[in-house]
């Protein structure tokens, strides 16, 4: 079942065209990479999505709601979800109260006034602080966190809503090779309930997370298939041989 629908997506900044034409379909329940060399549009293809600009051309369908224009708060509020590079939390607050934050927000200012809420959400939040190795760090400061652990605490942020899509875009940069491969292994168990877009230059981390790869080059869809099938892409063999 196909939950997100790209279709001739085109964004251009001025004589720029960063996206033309982009056909993509995402099915439910997967982890769907975007890969391809620096200046292909995979980042230019993900704010399109988040709606942190709009596209100039086609349509974005998201669990059958037609998103094209749809502002960032619209799309979060029907479940689209999003990580970009630069992290976002609260470094002055503890990791704890990061994320009853991010569940705090999509209360309404009555449910938040009735309800003892971070009484009612505590299990929630330390059940999703245990499953992102967090649960140690729960009191600290999430400034005094690792790049790495920083990172996990903004996804675990996102996941603790169970969005149906959730959007990141490079979440490996910066980290070690350790924490590379732990950030594969605490995403892994949320495809149950959420569907994954990820953008990621680490070509052997994203083949080894993701069910399916959209190959982007100058600002097109070069291929698109299972690992396996881009795997054995000549075209994509070639633009990777010669432009990365």
């Amino acid at each position: 079942m196909t939950i997100l629908a790209i279709e001739n997506i085109g964004k251009q900044f001025g004589s720029l065209k960063a996206l033309d034409g982009i056909d993509i379909n995402v099915e439910k329940n997967t982890f769907h990479g975007l890969i391809g060399p620096n200046g292909s549009g995979k980042s230019t293809l993900l704010k399109a999505l988040a709606g942190d600009h709009f596209a100039d051309q086609g349509t974005i369908t998201f669990d059958g709601i037609d998103i094209t224009h749809q502002p960032p708060e619209y799309r979060a509020s029907i479940g689209l979800n999003f990580k970009f590079q630069i992290t976002a939390i609260f470094p002055e607050l503890s990791v704890y109260d990061n994320i009853l934050l991010s569940v705090q927000s999509t209360a309404s200012i009555w449910e938040l006034i009735r309800s003892r809420s971070r009484a009612s959400l505590n299990d929630k939040i330390l059940e999703t602080l245990e499953q992102f190795q967090l649960l140690d760090k729960a009191e600290s400061l999430a400034g005094e966190l690792s790049h790495g652990q920083q990172q996990w605490l903004e996804i675990s942020m996102s996941v603790i809503r169970k969005p149906k899509l959730l959007l990141l875009d490079e979440p490996t940069g910066g980290m070690s090779p350790e924490e590379r491969r732990a950030t594969g292994e605490l995403l892994l168990p949320i495809r149950k309930e959420t569907t994954l877009v990820i953008v990621e230059h680490d070509l052997e981390w994203i083949k080894d997370i993701c069910d399916n790869l959209t190959v982007l080059d100058q600002g097109k869809v070069l291929d698109s298939g299972t690992v396996d099938k881009i795997e054995k892409s000549n075209k994509v063999k070639e633009v990777y041989t010669t432009r990365v």
